[in-house]
């Protein structure tokens, strides 16, 4: 295997010899950090199906670019950062490896996805002119994903070749109102934004949101691009039910509080994904951050002090789907690595390490085999009762014009500082 271009960076690796025996089954990478997660149960995520987003007129029939798979055995990957199992020298996947192996068909792998709307303003301009990006695979969040949808900027799916997506994946998952019937789009990890710090650098447990705005903290606090987490916890804390019908003026309200809070020094950074080079580094020691990225942080750093947690006030859920741009040659060879990870133990395997929300229907059931408190986190495998008393929820879908205000919003009052 050529090794894959390292896109984004990573934290210092685990002990080798740990993270070979997690490619093998016998231990997780959340094992290094010992048994301290939250105890939870089962898979229930009927609670939390992406909301329903503006209808997207339908989709006309597409000009598909020739599928050249049978001849060219290759495929190129766009993904976020830490969101594949790695190997100890952080430069292979060991699925990856076994499904170039059983298949031969080299992938070449990249973390080059910051947030969605960079990675989106990067390549939608060439998709629409009908230009090649050079990717096969690329991955978006639900509402990115309704956009690229509707503007006819993915190719269709053949379900029929995907027996394992068919069979597993999770049901409410199998018909979101932004791809009905998942002919565009399947989930590759579901997560929640809260509250990641460092309780040894922190001093004291962060319970809510108004814990990170103490003087002690100033300066050393990143919160994330994507406004759906950022200003979806901050409405949240003030109150707003960020999953019903709320308006401009709440929007609007949260947008101020996170302006000032940058103004007045709280806030190091918003950034996206590069959010943990600050936390990695030390500048920074608690956040607005993902689920899944503190589990690996703290793995990678072995320092079992990183600890995420869902504020008092609620989180929020998203998930992220794999799908295939419309000027992309290699569709089948696409459509043949989805399915492979939908096989519940492979799916299991790459839980184990990124410690997201697992899509597939009986990848609880081999996590047993592999670490057995993780087959217990909520955070992988999380309960309907544990979504609802934690006040989980998804940032409600917006409409067009809506969307184009509140990016603007967005950009003028916090990105521009």
């Amino acid at each position: 295997m050529t090794p894959f271009p390292r896109r984004g960076r990573r934290p210092l690796s685990p002990p080798a010899a740990a993270l070979t025996a997690a490619a093998s089954g016998g231990l997780s990478r959340r094992a290094l950090l010992g048994t301290g997660v939250a105890a939870g149960a089962g898979l229930a995520l009927t609670g939390c199906a992406p909301p329903e987003p503006p209808a997207a007129g339908g989709i006309a029939a597409l000009d598909l670019p020739t599928d050249v798979s049978d001849k060219e055995k290759i495929l190129k990957w766009a993904n976020w950062t830490a969101y594949l199992d790695m190997n100890g020298k952080e430069t292979s996947s060991p699925t990856l490896e076994a499904f170039m192996e059983q298949t031969g068909i080299e992938v070449d792998y990249f973390e080059e996805i910051d947030d969605n709307d960079s990675y989106y303003a990067k390549v939608g301009p060439q998709l629409r002119a009908g230009q090649s990006i050079d990717r096969d695979i690329f991955t978006f969040t639900d509402w990115m994903a309704a956009r690229v949808i509707r503007d006819q900027l993915c190719q269709p799916l053949e379900l029929i070749q995907m027996p394992n997506v068919v069979n597993n994946l999770l049901q409410p998952l199998k018909d979101v109102s932004f791809d009905p019937g998942r002919l565009h789009s399947i989930t590759w990890q579901s997560g929640f934004a809260g509250i990641g710090y460092n309780k040894e650098k922190v001093g004291r447990e962060l319970k809510s949101l108004d814990d990170l705005w103490t003087d002690d903290l100033k300066g050393r606090i990143v919160v994330l691009s994507e406004y759906r987490d950022t200003a979806g916890l901050v409405m949240q804390s003030q109150g707003v039910d960020i999953s019903s019908d709320w308006g401009q003026a709440e929007f609007e309200a949260a947008l101020d509080f996170i302006e000032q809070k940058i103004d007045e020094g709280y806030i190091r950074k918003v950034k996206g994904n590069s959010y943990m080079e600050d936390l990695t580094s030390g500048n920074a020691v608690a956040g607005i951050t993902w689920s899944g990225d503190i589990f690996v942080l703290a793995a990678d750093t072995e320092d079992p002090n990183w600890t995420f947690t869902i504020p008092e006030s609620g989180g929020t859920l998203w998930s992220d789907n794999l799908m295939v741009p419309i000027t992309s040659t290699h569709r089948s060879n696409a459509q043949k690595l989805m399915d492979y990870y939908y096989d519940p133990a492979v799916a299991a395997q790459v839980a184990a390490w990124v410690n997201y929300v697992c899509p597939v229907d009986g990848a609880q059931a081999e996590m047993e085999k592999v670490d057995p408190d993780l087959a217990e986190s909520p955070f992988i495998f999380p309960t309907a009762d544990y979504i609802e008393e934690h006040n989980i929820q998804s940032f409600r879908v917006l409409d067009a014009d809506e969307d184009i205000l509140y990016a603007d919003l967005w950009s003028t009052k916090v990105m521009g500082n």
